[in-house]
């Protein structure tokens, strides 16, 4: 059988690839016999994490797999064994998929796999940075302290995403809201003028005209609108999903004034707390790079961290290396040499992610503090100019009629 690994050497360097050995037990001790550990080992051909009458489209509830996380780690910490902890919590799982793979775990474990072999072999199910903390919390024999550290952090991570996203949806709904009223305005109120303006034996206003040659178009050539928007966004979707083009759209983000900064903050924050994370729990630094690298999500700071990561690899400090790529502020860079210097790198990068998380709130909050003012004036403007444009010819109608 042949069998695709990802493995870490003595020093500390990653490394994957295809290995043919009888059977996985017998793979995994020539492979320690060499020094190596395994991260990963699954056969070869058989698709990541596939399991028999699955979905199609997987994934697992975020509160329910937090919640799994909560208990495991309480029923580890009162003494109760691995496999038994997981046969009981998998009985209470009501997400199908979830009871699946928590049943696929369970046997693997209860047949000697290690606990983070068996969640890594469903691929991107799962965060790498679970796997990589079910990994450090192995090696270091406390799984429950690591199990609570990792459930904190994503507290923390989905507690920054719920407030910018509630911050930003008063500002969508406006912006939407504009749109419908324009709409109703150009496809329904307009031609209801057009065809008492056509009784008209007089030249109609610039604007007047421009306004009923939108309603017109948009009237005849709807279904050419539509389709002209539904063909940009299946070509954007395309090109997006070829290799190498999501790392430059993200790279283009970044370069927009204002959002670009905001961004740069949030993965910068994204960044610190999992390697504090990762660090807390024991891993060594090159490993946590080049999992933290895997789960930013600004795809283009990713490819940056890869960089910064083969540096650290290489011996550089990782203030020094994160300098030469120029991927977090200047703020962060000495924060994270302080803590180089110091010896206190986790608990320094806890602080850096804190401190930028208050600051992407901050500004997300002082851009819908001027927002929302601006797009109520702009709407005000927009709707005014239409009704304008639209009573203008009986406004100049009723000047004639007086004379």
């Amino acid at each position: 059988m042949e069998f695709r690994c990802r493995l870490v050497s003595a020093s500390g360097e990653i490394v994957e690839g295809n290995y043919a050995a009888e059977s996985e037990a017998r793979l995994r001790h020539d492979l320690e016999h060499q020094g190596l550990h395994v991260l990963s080992l699954r056969k070869k051909n058989v698709l990541t994490g596939a399991l028999s009458g699955m979905p199609a489209r997987r994934s697992i509830p975020r509160h329910e797999f937090l919640v799994f996380n909560q208990e495991f780690a309480t029923l580890l910490k009162a003494g109760m064994p691995l496999v038994q902890s997981i046969h009981l919590l998998r009985q209470q799982i009501t997400n199908p998929l979830f009871k699946s793979v928590l049943d696929d775990v369970h046997d693997k474990v209860r047949g000697g796999t290690a606990l983070s072999d068996a969640f890594a072999d469903h691929g991107e199910l799962f965060p790498r940075v679970y796997t990589a903390s079910l990994l450090a919390g192995e090696r270091s024999g406390n799984l429950d302290a690591i199990l609570r550290r990792y459930v904190a952090y994503e507290k923390v991570v989905d507690a920054v995403k719920r407030k910018t996203i509630s911050a930003l949806i008063y500002p969508v709904i406006l912006i939407g809201l504009a749109f419908f009223l324009v709409g109703i305005i150009v496809l329904k109120v307009v031609p209801a003028f057009s065809d008492f303006y056509a009784s008209f034996d007089a030249e109609l206003p610039m604007s007047t005209r421009v306004i009923l040659a939108v309603s017109n178009f948009a009237q005849q050539q709807a279904g050419l609108l539509v389709a002209v928007i539904a063909l940009g966004a299946a070509v954007f979707t395309a090109w997006i999903r070829r290799p190498g083009q999501r790392a430059r759209f993200d790279h283009l983000i970044l370069t927009i004034p204002f959002v670009g900064d905001t961004v740069r903050k949030f993965t910068t924050a994204q960044m610190a707390r999992t390697l504090s994370t990762l660090l807390g729990g024991g891993i060594p630094l090159v490993n946590s790079m080049d999992v933290t690298a895997r789960s930013v999500s600004n795809r283009y700071m990713a490819n940056e961290l890869d960089a910064v990561t083969q540096r650290v690899r290489e011996g550089q400090g990782l203030a020094a290396s994160l300098s030469a790529r120029r991927v977090v502020p200047d703020v962060a860079l000495k924060m994270i040499e302080v803590g180089e210097s110091t010896g206190a790198l986790q608990d320094m990068l806890s602080s850096l992610a804190d401190f930028y998380d208050e600051e992407v709130e901050t500004s997300v909050s002082r851009f819908v503090t001027l927002i929302e003012p601006a797009l109520l004036v702009i709407m005000g403007i927009v709707i005014a100019g239409l009704v304008l444009a639209l009573y203008m010819p009986l406004f100049q109608l009723t000047a004639v009629v007086n004379q």
